[in-house]
């Protein structure tokens, strides 16, 4: 007797039966038509080629890297805040570089290249910065000491020596040629694994502000998504013919395909005069600058201005101090070259001779006006002095509550104990956090001079002169810092 489940089975083996006799009455399927064997056999030829061009590189150009290491006394101070960006090796059981509580000597690795066969090697500043010793790794096996020959912090370009003879050398290759897409290689020692070949594309050119030093951004670095780790600072980044583009400086973050350079012709440039026992000089104006229209606070106020450069602060005793430049300037031409971007503005500067004179095109208050500045000699430092707070004084403080802010009248008095130049105005004597003269850092001792183009001469004439002003459109004060000229924009809240 057949179980209820026996009729289920045998309908099952008749279907599976019908399937498989369906399959086989189904005329054989063509094959897909195969690649032709000759071009097959092009194809190959093609990755064999690039193959061997990609192993060309590392060949040609390995034997003139050099490893780096480094060893300097440990103060057990903080690491620097530049640690994140720079290629520093992470902390493992061989370094103890980030133990504040070990005094051992920190040790450290970078890479670098050799440009002339009498040892001198070109490599990162911040590689070498502080170095009590330095020794240079060959690829040959071969070690030797090192000294710096020079350096220049605002490039991160450093030069060091090796005494041999006879050194293979890279072929430094023109940086202002290369373009974005094309093949970069890089060569260096991440994680001390000395001689990593990586390889990527050019992915963007006059990359800038990524590293600032006094607030003056020199480099427009190459970016590659070549992997590029810690060590491999101050090796070469390659083009396809083995040459060298640039020299590996920063990451932002590990293996995320954003590795910079410095562009091989600044390198070239800058080490030359290192080379020669150059002081590296470069002209400045002393101004602290954005481009037009980085800040939509103050668009309303510049009607009229559509391109340009903003002048946000004047630094004391500097070329701009001296000549007749304001703050909230727009400059937009120099020597009668436009200028659009704060990159290019410092650009053309750059161009020019310290102690040369330059004309600026400056638009202000509607008009265009020329304002002749003579270069000055950029500091290594650029200084700013540090608030010392305000004794209570006996003028009666003035609350600004709106914008968050007390101001006193600024007396002789006040101005010799606190060393300001500025004679007349009123000064910040408090900053309420969060407020909208916080958010505009407006910081205590500032001087207020103008509300809106109107001399504050007291305490009365700024509340005047505030009433005045439209807090809708926003308030444009100018500010002496110190001796520094500079501005802030300030609106009332549901102005």
């Amino acid at each position: 007797m057949l179980s209820k489940f026996e009729p289920m089975r045998l309908s099952i083996l008749i279907l599976c039966a019908a399937i498989i006799t369906s399959f086989a009455a189904q005329p054989e399927v063509a094959p897909t038509p195969a690649v032709p064997a000759a071009a097959a056999e092009a194809g190959k030829d093609v990755v064999h080629q690039l193959n061997n061009a990609f192993a060309k590189v590392f060949e040609v150009v390995a034997p003139s890297v050099v490893i780096i290491e480094i060893s300097k006394k440990n103060d057990g101070g903080e690491s620097s805040p530049l640690d994140d960006l720079f290629f520093q090796g992470p902390p493992d059981e061989n370094s103890q570089r980030r133990n504040p509580n070990d005094l051992r000597p920190i040790q450290s690795e970078g890479s670098g290249f050799i440009v002339r066969p009498d040892g001198y090697i070109f490599t990162n500043f911040h590689v070498v910065e502080g170095a009590d010793k330095i020794d240079v790794k060959l690829r040959d096996g071969r070690d030797f000491p090192a000294r710096v020959v020079g350096a220049d912090e605002k490039t991160d370009v450093a030069v060091i020596k090796i005494e041999a003879k006879g050194l293979p050398v890279v072929q430094l290759g023109d940086s202002d040629a290369v373009r974005v897409g094309q093949f970069a290689f890089a060569i260096g020692a991440p994680f001390k694994l000395d001689y990593t070949f990586t390889y990527g594309v050019v992915s963007g050119k006059g990359r800038s502000k990524l590293l600032q030093t006094g607030s003056y951004s020199i480099s427009d670095y190459l970016q590659t998504d070549a992997s590029i780790n810690p060590g491999n600072s101050g090796g070469p980044l390659c083009d396809i013919d083995g040459k060298v583009i640039g020299m590996n400086t920063l990451i932002n973050g590990m293996n995320r395909g954003l590795g910079f350079a410095i562009p091989s012709n600044m390198a070239k440039e800058i080490g030359a005069e290192l080379i020669a026992g150059h002081k590296i000089v470069r002209p400045w104006l002393g101004i602290r600058i954005e481009t037009l229209g980085d800040d939509s606070s103050i668009r309303d106020l510049l009607t009229g201005a559509d391109k340009g450069v903003v002048v946000r602060t004047i630094e004391a005793d500097t070329p701009a101090y001296r000549s007749d430049l304001r703050p909230f300037d727009v400059i937009t031409h120099v020597d009668g070259t436009p200028v659009e971007t704060d990159s290019q503005l410092q650009h053309e500067i750059l161009k020019k001779k310290v102690g040369q004179s330059v004309e600026l095109s400056v638009w202000r208050k509607g008009q265009t006006i020329k304002v002749s500045v003579k270069t000055g000699e950029l500091p290594s430092e650029i200084s700013r002095a540090s608030n010392e707070p305000i004794q209570p004084a006996q003028p009666k403080q003035e609350d600004v509550g709106k914008f968050g802010l007390q101001v006193q009248e600024l007396t002789k008095e006040v101005a010799e104990r606190l060393h300001l130049a500025v004679q007349q105005g009123v000064i910040v004597t408090d900053v309420e956090d969060n407020s909208l003269a916080a958010q505009q850092d407006i910081q205590r001792e500032d001087v207020i001079t103008e509300v809106d183009s109107k001399p504050v001469t007291n305490v009365q004439s700024f509340r005047e002169a505030l009433t005045k002003a439209d807090p809708r459109r926003g308030v444009l004060l100018y500010l002496d810092r110190k001796g520094s000229k500079t501005f802030a924009v300030i609106k009332a809240e549901n102005g």
